[in-house]
């Protein structure tokens, strides 16, 4: 399952079109795009039912006759039970991979999620994960990024309740309503530009301040359109692969520009959310660009800004 914004795993559990995934799955952008066993591509027409606070979503294609997986009963799962999970982790299809149930937790907003030992990479979010009998007993949705083999899944029990209560909307119509939900909730950009002392181009040539400039003008306008069209994460990974040319190109002598975004990948990469990835190389281009400009030569009788 492909949206503009990211890529996921959903399973057929009836066979007149109906696919169970993650909520967060087919929330980034106008249409999701479902890729059938068969090589057959179809867009989700409806969603079916979803459920914020258990990250599941329950959607409808235009098919029919699809095989279907069964589902099993997730509260005998117990710590030590083997369960297995098919997902496309970061893009590769298919992908089997096993484990155990390593716990069985409450979380603080009262429900319950199933820890498992079976690796789940991006990619593989609203997959199936079987049990001994090849039942689903639960759902992939998350991975901890702090440590190995901590791996997540909803119980099927809460897509059992979905599967029995339906409220269907046009996929359309629910798109427009999560762009709406989304710009009320999308806080203010909050600008932190550096300010960087002038020595900060001690060996950098008038060549490669015209490089910075050129470079980083070019990033900036590649991506802050993504930005401002709703996808952060793509105007991300074109500001982040900006600084990453930037920092090849520039000569040796050139320590200062370079420091500095290195130091900014590594604290946009610890940031959860891509807006404030995005903003945070952003605000050192921005700050790079001052330098330079504030270093220029003013023509006399000109003050500097």
């Amino acid at each position: 399952m492909r949206t503009a914004e990211s890529l996921g795993t959903g399973f057929v559990v009836r066979s007149d079109g109906w696919i169970a995934t993650n909520l967060h799955v087919v929330v980034g952008g106008p249409r999701v795009k479902v890729t059938l066993r068969d090589g057959r591509e179809l867009d989700v027409v409806e969603v079916l039912a979803a459920s914020a606070e258990h990250d599941l979503a329950l959607v409808r294609i235009d098919a029919r006759g699809l095989p279907t997986l069964k589902l099993g009963d997730s509260d005998r799962m117990r710590p030590g039970d083997p369960i297995v999970a098919i997902g496309n982790p970061l893009g590769l299809e298919d992908t089997v991979s096993d484990g155990l149930v390593s716990a069985r937790r409450r979380l603080p907003q009262g429900f319950e999620i199933l820890q498992v030992s079976a690796p789940i990479a991006p990619g593989s979010s609203g997959g199936p994960l079987f049990n001994d009998r090849g039942e689903v007993v639960g759902i992939a949705t998350a991975v901890a990024q702090g440590g190995q083999n901590l791996n997540f899944g909803v119980p099927i029990r809460y897509l059992a309740r979905m599967l029995a209560e339906p409220d269907p909307i046009p996929f359309a119509q629910f798109a427009e309503l999560i762009a709406r939900v989304r710009e009320a909730n999308e806080p203010p950009p909050r600008k932190s530009v550096p300010h960087f002392a002038p020595a900060l181009l001690d060996g950098c040539s008038s060549g490669a301040q015209q490089l910075v400039v050129k470079m980083v003008a070019e990033a900036i306008e590649a991506g802050a359109p993504l930005y401002n069209h709703g996808k952060p994460a793509a105007c991300y990974h074109v500001y982040d692969g900006a600084a990453s040319d930037l920092a090849r190109h520039l000569p040796a002598s050139c320590v200062g520009p370079v420091r500095v975004l290195a130091a900014a990948q590594k604290h946009a990469a610890s940031l959860g959310d891509a807006g404030a990835q995005a903003w945070a190389l952003r605000d050192t281009f921005d700050g790079l660009l001052e330098v330079i400009v504030r270093l220029q030569p003013r023509p006399s009788g000109v003050a500097r800004p």
